[in-house]
């Protein structure tokens, strides 16, 4: 299986038109991605130039082949001459009064959860898609500054365009518009802020995205009940929150104290969903319920809130997310899907998305 380090090594023999050194040298390959017998990499290049550069796209997806992968995506992109806007250094915008809307978005929804690693963001992704698949037209923000995970999860690459310097362009796969921290730093990059600047962040890429006419604005929020949630919710307009969880105590635990602030914020809990709800072995058909059964759904009568959904666990969510195509776009009729489209369905029904 081909490494990292090969695949650079034979990108570091094609030349570079352009400066004459290597594409690697010129710092052309960006976003380089090894995994699972798959390469993914952009080669950020001069617009004007994309005509001399296509042969070396070409030689470079072909020595990276050559190498023994199995799949091989290189695209070209083309930067722009301005610098992107800087999300840390940007002004603070006069405060308005109460939450605002998001010009040309009707409606907004959170996807939150009380801890790390219950599948929030998988959540987000196969949600955005299944509303897009229903007729909507739909925006995903990564809020989860500190771990954006959508990039990957929606197979997009590149560094966003700002014609301006001010005004983001987002970018778009699967029938969804999307705008994800991870695409202004680098992969292997941490985003090491205090709240101030976080707040600043969040609300740039609410108003200066170029998002376009949404029927809906998803947005995967970070674990936890901390500055980003508290921004949200007390300068813009949110529909309403929907709240995963696994079925586990401690996971549910953190799950009450994520909808006690969306209520002390008077913030509508749309329902909540249940992820990783059961595994069925492929072998022998067996189900079991490996972090408890029912949690979620006691707790949701328990509060008031619906039951949205129970999503189970399996491999092929986990498989179809880091591939960069959601479940819900790669096996739209599977059982394994099933869980997103009916809350999609139900979201569009209520005339909440």
């Amino acid at each position: 299986m081909a490494t990292r380090d090969a695949v650079l090594a034979e990108l570091k023999q094609i030349k570079d038109p352009v400066s004459g050194s290597d594409i690697v040298t010129a710092g052309i390959v960006r976003a380089l991605t090894v995994e699972d017998g798959m390469v993914r990499f952009v080669l950020e290049i001069d617009p004007a130039k994309a005509q001399l550069m296509e042969p070396v796209r070409a030689e470079a997806e072909a020595r990276v082949k050559a190498l023994g992968v199995e799949k091989v995506s290189a695209m070209m992109t083309a930067h722009s001459s301005k610098a992107p806007p800087d999300l840390k250094a940007a002004k603070k915008p006069a405060a308005p009064q109460g939450p605002q809307p998001v010009p040309g978005v009707d409606r907004i929804l959170a996807v939150a959860s009380g801890k790390g690693g219950v599948g929030k963001s998988t959540v987000s992704a196969n949600l955005a898609v299944a509303l897009a698949a229903e007729g909507r037209r739909v925006g995903l923000l990564d809020a989860d500054v500190y771990g954006p995970s959508q990039p990957r999860m929606l197979g997009v690459s590149g560094r966003p365009a700002s014609p301006d310097g001010k005004t983001i362009l987002p970018l778009r796969n699967h029938g969804v518009t999307m705008m994800s921290l991870g695409l202004m730093t680098n992969e292997d990059q941490a985003v090491v802020w205090r709240g101030p600047m976080l707040m600043g962040a969040l609300q740039q890429m609410m108003n200066q995205v170029q998002w376009g006419a949404l029927d809906v604005l998803v947005i995967d929020l970070p674990p936890g009940t901390g500055d980003v949630q508290l921004t949200l919710t007390q300068k813009f307009q949110v529909e309403g929150a929907i709240i995963v969880s696994t079925p586990q105590d401690v996971a549910l635990l953190d799950a009450r104290k994520a909808i006690d602030m969306f209520r002390q914020m008077k913030t509508p809990i749309l329902g909540m969903i249940e992820n990783m709800s059961t595994h069925i072995c492929s072998n022998c058909g067996h189900e079991e319920h490996v972090f408890g059964h029912g949690g979620v759904a006691a707790e949701a009568k328990k509060l008031g809130v619906p039951l949205l959904a129970e999503i189970p666990l399996h491999l092929d969510i986990r498989v179809a997310a880091d591939s960069g195509a959601p479940i819900v776009a790669t096996q739209p009729d599977s059982p394994q899907a099933a869980g997103f489209r009916k809350v999609a369905q139900a979201l569009v029904a209520q005339g909440l998305a």
